[in-house]
């Protein structure tokens, strides 16, 4: 039976709650243990798939079609554990599963209140699996005082109450913050919030303290005298360079042997960090530098973009470089010139997105890229793009469109001419079942989501990219796709069609005959990258680009 390590916040927001959660696991796992990480979220919105970027980040997608928040991407990232759909739940999940049940008559005509029947819920999700690890790590969202995460709080007290003592233990992440003109480390913001948590019935057995330096020996006896803990169970959390570092860091601050330590797991199996001093080493010693334009329409927040960000750093542990990626505002491709913007850029990227703002800077990217021989990676709405803009310029397609954004022919063409050569996906097949889907359906959860084999075309770029593996399994999440009438054509004109769907539905892969790297896909292979195993169309990627900066 499970262990149980609940992860919460306090001082602020965004202080690495899941990045210290995706660094224990993986610390755990260095130890011989096997974990699984999980993320309660106090919003109310069922699940992040209707947020915007600019809200909540960006959307994280699992192998059973699952949207989550993007911290399971960091979780995946650190422990290659798959997350599922059973790893992420948020109120408005708990909240729609309790009416549910209420309207279905469940609970026999009882008045359904927070206490027991919504804490009850959380405490069902947290115990799915329970026996399948050694611990299971469960990051609360937000931090302790937030109205909204109060039912998810009492959650924990009661299911550590339920658990017989010793298998569950609490671990709180806050700010110790440097006050420059005094040139002290001020503990009080932890310490009220220790005290809030502990007046909801939650004392933490460990203080992660996130500072900009060490923390001194005088504050650390301080926090531990005043917020019950002891003095080894005060860890340091000091800014990194590279959140890859962070294992090792957490390791060398004694994270893993407080928690072992908690648990009274003594003696402690002695941990084996190989696989993150390699990690260490590809950080510190990279063996050149490459420029990556990354051409999107959320470039005002990385989070938009974070597992692009993260596979192209893993690219880079794979070739020795250290990439250095650049966002571009795709509107802005729309006023100026192209070779203007996108000359000195040793590779491009267009990564995924929604809606027709900014379509044709990225489109216009997509064209630079073909025809000067960078290469080019376009991921979901990307691939479509680089789609479109062959249609348009190698057909006779000249006003090839996507139903997305053109719904008639724009002003001035023929409307004889105008084809939306990007069509909405209305059937598929999913499994051993077929998928239907209307424009009108809701928005949320109705898009084709999880994993999806693909067949890979044989000679092809991308054959090789998979070494030569004549099936892949991708993870996607588009309602659009690209209408597989219009093979021939482009084919002929040399955009191959290199990966398809089982039944050859369904366009999944495209590439440019004789261009030196140039391949767009439908689905999101960032989400598979990690950074002890990159994903071979990033490895690739940043290779070519490699090759190409000694060029440019």
């Amino acid at each position: 039976m499970a262990r149980f390590i609940f992860i919460t916040g306090g001082v602020v927001s965004s202080l690495g709650k899941g990045l210290a959660s995706a660094a224990l696991g993986a610390l755990l796992q260095a130890r011989g243990y096997t974990v699984r990480l999980r993320k309660l979220d106090p919003y109310l919105n069922v699940d992040p798939g209707t947020m915007s970027p600019f809200e909540h980040g960006e959307v994280f997608v699992t192998d059973d079609g699952a949207e989550t928040d993007l911290d399971l991407g960091h979780y995946e990232r650190f422990t290659g554990v798959p997350a599922r759909r059973t790893d992420s739940i948020s109120s408005g999940r708990i909240y729609t599963n309790v009416l549910e049940k209420e309207r279905r008559g469940d609970y026999l005509g009882k008045t359904i209140q927070v206490i027991p029947h919504v804490t009850n819920e959380i405490k069902d999700f947290i115990a799915i699996g329970e026996d399948e690890v050694d611990f299971m790590l469960c990051e609360i969202g937000g931090t302790v005082g937030d109205i909204e995460g109060l039912p998810f709080f009492e959650a924990i007290r009661q299911f550590a109450q339920d658990k017989p003592r010793g298998q569950c233990i609490f671990l709180h992440l806050t700010l110790l913050p440097f006050m420059k003109a005094s040139g002290e480390l001020k503990t009080k913001p932890t310490q009220h919030s220790v005290k809030e948590l502990r007046s909801i019935g939650l004392a933490p057995d460990i203080l992660v303290c996130r500072s900009e330096g060490d923390i001194p020996e005088k504050e650390r006896e301080k926090l531990a005298l005043f917020c019950n803990v002891r003095p080894d169970a005060v860890i340091a959390a000091k800014d990194l360079p590279s959140i890859y570092s962070a294992p090792l860091a957490y390791h060398e601050a004694g994270l893993d042997q407080a928690v072992l330590d908690a648990f009274g797991i003594s003696p402690a199996p002695r941990p084996d960090l190989s696989r993150w001093r390699d990690v260490q080493d590809r950080i510190d010693r990279p063996e050149g530098e490459v420029r990556i334009a990354v051409v999107g329409k959320y470039t005002q927040l990385e989070d938009a973009y974070k597992s692009i960000n993260e596979a192209l750093t893993h690219g880079g542990f794979a070739n020795r470089v250290k990439v250095r990626p650049e966002w571009i505002a795709s509107e802005r491709l729309e006023r100026e010139d192209p070779a203007q913007v996108l000359e000195g850029f040793s590779g491009i990227l267009v990564p995924g997105g929604f809606g027709e703002r900014g379509t044709e800077g990225k489109i216009r990217a997509a064209e630079f890229a073909r025809t000067h021989g960078v290469p080019y990676l376009g991921i979901c709405l990307g691939m479509q793009m680089a789609v479109i803009e062959a249609a348009r310029n190698l057909t006779d397609l000249a006003d090839a469109g996507s139903e997305e954004f053109d719904h008639e022919a724009p002003p001035g063409a023929d409307p004889r001419r105008f084809t939306p050569v990007v069509y909405h996906l209305k059937e598929w097949v999913q499994g051993n079942h077929v998928v239907e889907r209307k424009v009108t359906d809701d928005k949320g959860g109705t898009m084709r989501l999880g994993a999806y084999d693909a067949v890979l075309a044989d000679g092809s770029k991308v054959a090789e990219v998979y070494d030569g593996a004549p099936r892949i399994e991708e993870r996607h999440r588009h309602r659009y796709e690209v209408d597989v009438r219009y093979r021939d054509a482009l084919e002929a004109n040399g955009l191959r069609f290199t990966g398809m769907s089982p039944d050859g539905r369904l366009p999944e892969i495209v590439e440019a005959a004789g261009h030196p790297w140039y391949i767009g896909v439908q689905f999101h292979p960032e989400l598979k990258s990690k950074p002890f195993d990159p994903h071979p169309l990033f490895e690739g990627f940043v290779r070519a680009a490699k090759e190409n900066s000694r060029l440019v």
